[in-house]
């Protein structure tokens, strides 16, 4: 029985990075030797122990053959006589394929220390297209380690498209989708994500409503880079200086797939698309299970960026009508993330990007002012009912009013 540090964390290890999880595989042993050292059994599709003590994850060596659809179409060996090479070997990029022993040598048939000094992600071998999960994977990969100048091989390219092109990626569950997504939303630079799902195909096929943007001009004044799409991948970068939020970089990433239903007749002006959004996002959100925070603060972006960037323009009266609307004073923080996703929005131009954006401290200040107004004086007055209601409102309203003077 051989025990050994496997994948990421090898991986991280040896570009200096961070290790955060240790996955191990053990060689030459059963499930009934794990559980005689004290291991607990997890894992459904195959056997993976958690350490007594450590509780970090040990998977016996396995092989894999495809003999279904989708990610969990495989049937596993994971009997004593597999070896450590025949385990790296279903792994998906020579990266990901190092194993390091007791003594911390090296385990390394695919060369991976090679594509990791030429900053190459390359897949392991032509297994690679039978899992379409990798596809996301590898997208998630380019994404983490971009800022380090990885780049995916032209040949693993292909073969992602090839995967595309199989129609395999539609047998993907919505959960894992989103899992995959998610991470790579969070990483340092996300839109290599989506930017890499939309060069091999993939992109078109869970994210139609993303897809469509690229083509769609914008007007020049306002932005220079034209293009919907690549606004958008902006705007995403953008929100990663912004703030490190799941939600507020999902809303950044989907603000205006309103712009996609606009009529080709009347490009480039998208009078409306702040509403026409609404539908595209909840389609989406629907698609991929995804949360509903991310969900409820990506309608109210795509519903009121425009009146945020307008700021200066509104009236006190439509400024109050827009906090209540966003239910403000029940959620704060994430009206406070409604304007951060903003700031992204607006910076996400060219040449934009270093600029000023006092609309967000504007709006906020104005939101502070109303707060102040005390509902109980309102009711010590006299007023009931409905009149409490109408009095909050001119109070708020003439609160604000002193911000917008």
């Amino acid at each position: 029985m051989q025990v050994y540090l496997v994948g990421g964390a090898v991986r991280d290890k040896l570009l200096e990075r961070p290790v955060k999880d240790k996955d191990w595989v053990v060689v030459g042993a059963s499930e009934a030797d794990m559980l005689g050292k004290g291991f607990q059994q997890v894992g459904k599709d195959f056997p993976v122990f958690l350490h007594p003590k450590t509780q970090q994850e040990y998977a016996l060596a396995r092989t894999e053959r495809k003999v279904g659809q989708g990610y969990a179409g495989f049937e596993c060996d994971t009997s004593t006589n597999v070896t450590l090479e025949q385990d790296l070997l279903r792994r998906d990029l020579t990266v990901n394929a190092m194993a390091m022993d007791d003594n911390g040598n090296i385990i390394d048939p695919f060369n991976g220390q090679k594509d990791l000094k030429n900053r190459v992600l390359r897949h392991v071998s032509d297994a690679f297209e039978e899992d379409p999960l990798r596809v996301l994977r590898v997208a998630r990969f380019a994404a983490r380690y971009a800022s380090y100048g990885f780049t995916i091989a032209n040949e693993t390219k292909a073969l992602m498209a090839n995967i595309t092109q199989s129609g395999e990626l539609s047998h993907l569950s919505p959960e894992r989708v989103w899992v995959e997504t998610a991470k790579s939303l969070l990483e340092d630079t996300p839109q290599v994500y989506f930017e890499t799902l939309r060069e091999c195909g993939a992109l078109k096929v869970w994210f139609p409503e993303l897809d469509c943007l690229w083509g769609i001009p914008n007007p020049a004044k306002w932005h220079p880079e034209i293009d919907t799409g690549i606004h958008s991948m902006m705007v995403l970068e953008q929100s990663v200086r912004v703030s490190n939020k799941l939600s507020v970089r999902f809303a950044a990433l989907v603000h205006d797939l309103g712009k996609g239903l606009t009529p080709p007749e009347e490009w480039p002006s998208h009078r409306g698309h702040e509403k026409r959004g609404l539908a595209p996002i909840n389609t989406l959100c629907e698609r991929l299970k995804v949360p509903n925070d991310c969900r409820d603060l990506a309608l109210l972006m795509s519903e009121f960026h425009s009146h945020v960037h307008h700021a200066f323009k509104l009236k006190a009266a439509t400024i109050n009508d827009f906090l209540d609307k966003c239910d403000v004073w029940r959620k704060p923080e994430r009206f406070a993330d409604l304007l951060l996703a903003c700031t992204a929005d607006a910076r996400g131009r060219t040449g934009f990007e270093e600029r000023p954006y006092p609309n967000a401290d504007y709006i906020w200040q104005a939101y502070l002012l109303a707060k102040e107004v005390n509902v109980q004086e309102i009711v010590q007055a006299g007023y009931k009912g409905a009149e409490i209601k109408q009095q909050l409102r001119q109070k708020r309203i003439h609160a604000i009013a002193a911000n917008v003077a």
